[in-house]
């Protein structure tokens, strides 16, 4: 129990350190797992591969579910067409160029080296959603690579498991058919579980407000459980129902998003920890230098090409194209699948999984921190929008068939200095009360709002969905919004 204890704080301590290097903190967490573990200084010896498969796979659920609800349709909507590329064309591109540098420059037979191949072609969503929110960049930029980073799991899984398969692997377009196949499922699933899911939480008053966050995580298991059990791929199917669930407009949202948020951080934790205790030290000297010959033809020549090969059709800058093929983080999710050979019992599935975990350390110390250099030097340094945005909870009152809404006024937003007559919300919704530096007034229709004020706005359900674009709209656009081409707003997430 102390152990768990100490593990947590200083987990908790490398958020903070993570956060200021720009390094996704998995490494660290890696650390502390290969510090408790064998060659340690706590000697802990654990070889589960089959253990560390199943908690991978329920923690990867977690993280997607998170990255689902924090991501923005307005945002990644004008990007899912290049995201999908990137996810289809643009995998099938890395698991080859890949899995021919490991044969021929490394000398692994063709099984192993397709399986390294499909294994390191999945960008991790945990260490690009850590590190490119960390990072400045145009929509169009970071919405691409998030919907990349949650879409691309699925294909790389289904080729992983056939490539571990006993027996022949199958013949391409077979696995093409299976991929095809598993993703509709998915997709399917997902967006039908999200939309009920999120139909019945907006209509279903719960009786209490600490039960949302739960039930909406609960919604997105279920789509990874439906998907599974469909045979479709459950990993999709989370992540897109996670999607629709973050983009409706919940009740009590703001605390469901950071129950989410610290849910995720716990999976990671533990995850990584996990890892680090599965791997052994000594035996990773053997594999160093393959590895970093491996990763030297994935991210140098696999991963831009693959992007500029898939992104052709979309004509996008080669600035923007360039940075994208940077930012094709690895993290857990390839140590994980590393494990899927290790319990199907491949031959070198040891010199695999040290591989993959020696690669993933190597270029993650590369990458992340010269991430944000690249972008300042092709200029594609992004305005900072989270400032700005208004995160506004929703409390429904049954029985007066109305809603609470209540958000602060944020430092660089556009509302501070607009009067509250002038925020011009729908008849039927109204400002009852603000709270300024601790004392709480109702204010008159002249009240000037500031910056860091609170407040409460009480809406009838039919009014409710546009009292919040129009709060959101002022928030961006100022007093004028919706007269000077700004629009009435769109809620968003």
């Amino acid at each position: 129990m102390l152990i768990c204890s100490l593990v947590l704080l200083v987990a908790v301590a490398a958020v903070r350190i993570s956060s200021r290097s720009g390094l996704p903190s998995l490494l660290i967490y890696l650390g502390i797992g290969i510090a408790i573990g064998q060659d340690g200084i706590g000697n802990v010896v654990f070889n589960n591969a089959e253990l560390t498969q199943v908690f991978g796979y329920a923690a990867l659920v977690v993280i997607l579910a998170e990255g689902g609800l924090g991501t923005k349709w307005k945002q990644i909507e004008p990007a899912l067409p290049a995201a999908v590329a990137l996810s289809l064309v643009g995998v099938g591109i890395s698991v080859g160029v890949t899995a021919v540098g490991a044969h021929y420059l490394v000398g692994l037979d063709w099984r192993q080296s397709l399986l390294i191949g499909a294994v390191v072609s999945s960008t991790d969503a945990a260490a690009v959603f850590s590190v490119l929110r960390r990072v400045p960049l145009p929509a169009r930029i970071s919405g691409v690579l998030e919907a990349e980073s949650g879409f691309n799991d699925a294909p790389v899984v289904i080729l992983v498991v056939a490539f571990s398969a006993v027996g022949p692997i199958s013949p391409w377009y077979v696995l093409i058919g299976e991929i095809a196949l598993e993703l509709a499922i998915g997709i399917a699933i997902g967006l039908a579980v999200g939309f009920v899911g999120a139909y019945g939480l907006r209509h279903v008053a719960l009786p209490a407000s600490g039960l949302y966050p739960i039930a909406v995580m609960a919604i997105a298991v279920t789509a990874y459980a439906a998907g599974a059990m469909a045979h479709g791929s459950g990993f999709l199917a989370v992540y897109l129902a996670s999607m629709v669930l973050g983009n409706a407009k919940l009740p009590h949202w703001p605390a469901t998003r950071g129950f989410a948020d610290g849910l995720g951080w716990i999976a990671q934790i533990g995850m990584f920890v996990l890892l680090g205790l599965l791997v052994t030290p000594h035996e990773l000297a053997g594999d160093f230098w393959p590895a970093v010959i491996i990763g030297l033809v994935l991210t140098m020549v696999a991963r831009p090409l693959s992007v500029f090969v898939s992104l052709v059709p979309f004509r996008l800058p080669w600035t923007e194209k360039t940075l994208m093929a940077w930012a094709g983080l690895r993290g857990a999710v390839p140590i994980i699948l590393a494990t899927i050979p290790m319990v199907t019992g491949v031959e070198g599935s040891d010199h695999i999984f040290n591989i993959v975990f020696v690669l993933v350390v190597v270029y993650t110390l590369v990458q992340g921190p010269t991430l944000p250099w690249l972008a300042r030097t092709l200029n594609l340094g992004g305005a900072d929008e989270a400032a700005a945005d208004l995160g506004i909870e929703s409390a429904p009152l049954e029985k007066l068939r109305g809603h609470l809404l209540s958000f602060a006024v944020p430092e660089a937003s556009r509302m501070h200095g607009v009067e509250v007559s002038e925020l011009r919300l729908p008849p039927g919704a109204s400002v009852t009360l603000v709270v300024r530096e601790g004392k709480s007034f109702v204010p008159l229709p002249s009240t000037v709002l500031r910056r860091g004020d609170e407040l409460l706005v009480v809406a009838t359900d039919p009014v409710r969905d546009a009292a919040e674009a129009r709060l959101r709209a002022v928030a961006r656009g100022g007093k004028l919004a919706g007269w000077l081409g700004t629009g009435n707003g769109t809620p968003g997430r």
